[in-house]
């Protein structure tokens, strides 16, 4: 049975980014929640939108999946 890394997707930045990590390993700053659908998509994760918002194994400090800005 493969494990999936978890993922966190930090506080938003003063430009509204997030910094996203799978396990922990940084893959980049997303500006919005396609950003973090490609991140996860090269990490071997391919993940859809709805999945995403609904996930249990991503963790969302400083908000939600709707949460962008500063």
């Amino acid at each position: 049975m493969r494990v999936e890394p978890r993922v966190v997707v930090d506080f938003p930045g003063e430009d509204g980014s997030r910094q996203v990590r799978v396990g922990k390993l940084s893959v980049g700053r997303a500006y919005g929640l396609w950003d973090v659908v490609v991140f996860l998509e090269r990490a071997g994760l391919p993940w859809d939108e709805d999945e995403i918002t609904r996930s249990d194994r991503i963790e969302w400090r400083g908000g939600g999946p709707d949460v962008w800005g500063p």
